[in-house]
């Protein structure tokens, strides 16, 4: 058996431990890394490069940052702020709950907004006699549109920008993937709106989950110092000034959080999501694995074939956004992001293509992993909480996808040339 058949093994016994969910999601990317290495397939001195990846330092830092806006109360001030303005009419509720989540999420982890806007929506619902299950999935969604809006929004932009970073291209800026996010947040929320609210399922009341954490209460202060260092920690970066990197940006910026009380430094390992360290480093040494094995170009070309000789840019655009979109349903957007990345590179490289806009269009793909529970840890949390069964997603999602899939294919082409730089 070929190296990239046994690769193709060990990928296919993946996606379904991460369809069954039967073990963790980074246990799964782990047992998966060391199975490649102990094959053959990856050498043992690059089982754990990836963690030595500086993207990793910046996740870090960010956690850190946006685990302050939780503690400090920020987020949450925000949130209810938000939901006193539209009161409890349901479609008001619905567009403020998903504007204030997209906000946040691009600043914050995405999972940290949904936990800690959950219980300030279920609790509005409850008051205003409306099922949870009509605003949580879409609150779950929003964070995806909102975090795909900035770099350091969802891991999938990050693990896009360091590929290109890594094979010498010049990175996205850090809003750069506004140009894309903001008419696809605002396409998003107005399908959920329009078609959206008429497929949600009217589940039964749902009891309000606990409050996520310790937060400092009642000390405005801290608020307004949290808020201080995230605008400044977000200019420095957007200014992308020579010689400072993002993650050193990010780390001092956590540094600042635990030295002025914005949480402590037991609070600050915690707001850490290492499932999601550990899924990236993990999926990096799988994709090296694909690279090596030569499982990445048998991809690469079938997708060549697929396009043909005479493809145009929107067709070019489409197939890796379409592709990557199909590989969420079964895979976290993470892992999309990290497995996809290098055959976009050799497809841009294959066709000719600019490597920015293949790339742009399989970060958007993994940021808008709405078809099933497992593309998002967003999607997961509500699941319960909304009583959502598995076909709501879908039902609710293939409409979504398509939206997103239009606007990244019509839009790319434009804002990133396909055969221009």
């Amino acid at each position: 058996m070929s190296q990239a058949s046994i690769t193709f093994l060990v990928l296919a016994v993946m996606a379904l431990l991460f369809v069954t969910n039967l073990i963790p999601h980074y246990v799964t990317a782990l047992s998966g890394a060391l199975a490649l290495a102990f094959l053959g397939i990856l050498p043992m001195k690059s089982l754990f490069t990836g963690f030595s990846n500086p993207t990793l330092i910046l996740f870090a830092g960010m956690f850190v940052i946006g685990g302050s806006m939780f503690q400090t109360g920020l987020a949450n001030q925000v949130g209810e702020w938000a939901v006193r303005m539209v009161g409890r009419n349901e479609r008001l509720l619905l567009w403020g709950n998903m504007i204030v989540a997209a906000a946040l999420s691009t600043v914050a982890s995405n999972t940290g907004t949904t936990v800690a806007l959950m219980p300030v929506v279920i609790s509005i619902c409850q008051a205003a006699g409306i099922p949870a299950s009509r605003q949580l999935m879409p609150l779950a969604f929003a964070t995806g549109f909102g975090g795909f809006s900035a770099l350091i929004g969802t891991p999938p932009n990050m693990i896009v920008t360091e590929a290109l970073s890594a094979a010498g291209f010049r990175p996205f800026g850090f809003f750069e993937f506004a140009w894309l996010g903001v008419p696809v947040a605002f396409a998003g929320m107005l399908y959920m709106d329009v078609v959206g609210r008429r497929i949600l399922p009217s589940s039964c009341s749902i009891i309000p989950p606990p409050e996520p954490g310790s937060r400092v209460h009642g000390n405005p202060v801290k608020m307004w110092i949290c808020a201080l260092i995230l605008l400044s920690v977000i200019l420095v970066m957007t200014l992308e000034i020579p010689g400072v990197s993002l993650e050193s940006v990010a780390v001092t910026g956590a540094v600042l959080c635990v030295l002025t009380g914005c949480l402590s430094g037991a609070q600050a390992i915690k707001s850490i999501e290492w499932e999601t360290v550990l899924l990236f480093g993990s999926m990096f040494a799988v994709a090296m694995a694909m690279e090596t094995s030569g499982a990445a170009r048998i991809i690469a070309r079938a997708l060549l074939s697929i396009l043909g000789p005479d493809a145009g840019p929107h067709m070019i655009v489409a197939l890796p956004l379409v592709f990557t979109m199909l590989l969420g349903t079964v895979l976290s957007n993470t892992a999309c992001a990290v497995l996809m990345a290098p055959i976009g590179l050799y497809l841009a490289k294959e066709t000719g293509a600019n490597p920015h806009a293949i790339l742009m269009a399989i970060a958007l793909a993994a940021s808008c992993s709405f078809l099933t529970p497992v593309g998002t840890p967003p999607n997961m949390i509500v699941w319960g909480p909304g009583g959502y069964r598995f076909q709501d997603y879908m039902k609710a999602g293939i409409g979504l996808s398509l939206v997103c899939s239009v606007i990244g294919t019509l839009l790319i082409p434009v804002v990133w040339p396909v055969f221009g730089r």
